[in-house]
């Protein structure tokens, strides 16, 4: 995959974490009350080191970080029930009902959930295309994930370091684990790095 494929797929989900978030962080699930610009404006510290980070794991050039800037997720801007509706892959069935609190409660659970496996798969994707050795790779992305993890931290359960576990469980199960078998889509010469990826993350994680 090219440069800018590789960070569109790390971007998308973490658009979604980030809209996820501003509503979370509210804490009434009512999308009416919900600010991104604030959200984000509060959190800047987090969300820059962050972008770094990305950064470092995809050793990703000055346009392609751009890119995130274009698409527009860290500017001012409503989250709408058919985004959470996007994020938590239609969890929800499309309703009168869909603004409603609890509606909008269940999708930002569910998609928090969802974007953070995600955005982990992404990041070693690309970890694995064009990043470093596999020791600094992974510290890079244990840390991402912990950034990850904190923005969207009222639309889970338990602390930051339970909930951030929980997220590479998820992954394990629903994306590692269909790449290390031998009809898997992933390249035979990526098979083991991913195993690496795995095991290192496991260790880094406490998982």
């Amino acid at each position: 995959m090219s440069e800018s494929v590789l960070g569109r797929a790390v971007f998308g989900p973490l658009g979604g974490i980030i809209e996820i978030g501003a509503v979370a962080a509210r804490g009434t699930w009512s999308l009416a009350d919900v600010s991104v610009g604030e959200f984000v404006s509060e959190r800047q510290d987090d969300v820059t080191r962050l972008l770094e980070t990305i950064r470092d794991v995809g050793d990703f050039t000055q346009p392609v970080m751009a890119l995130f800037d274009e698409l527009g997720y860290t500017r001012d801007h409503p989250v709408a029930a058919p985004s959470l509706l996007m994020w938590s892959a239609g969890y929800e069935e499309v309703s009168a009902r869909l603004e409603e609190p609890a509606a909008v409660r269940r999708m930002s659970r569910v998609g928090a959930d969802l974007q953070l496996a995600r955005l982990l798969q992404a990041l070693v994707d690309a970890a694995i295309a064009r990043g470093p050795e596999v020791a600094r790779g992974a510290g890079s992305i244990a840390e991402a994930l912990r950034i990850a993890t904190g923005l969207v931290a009222g639309a889970l359960d338990g602390d930051a370091d339970t909930a951030t576990r929980a997220v590479y469980r998820m992954w394990r199960v629903a994306f590692l684990a269909g790449l290390l078998l031998p009809d898997s889509p992933a390249r035979p010469e990526a098979r083991p790095r991913f195993r690496e990826y795995g095991h290192a993350l496991e260790h880094l994680l406490g998982a």
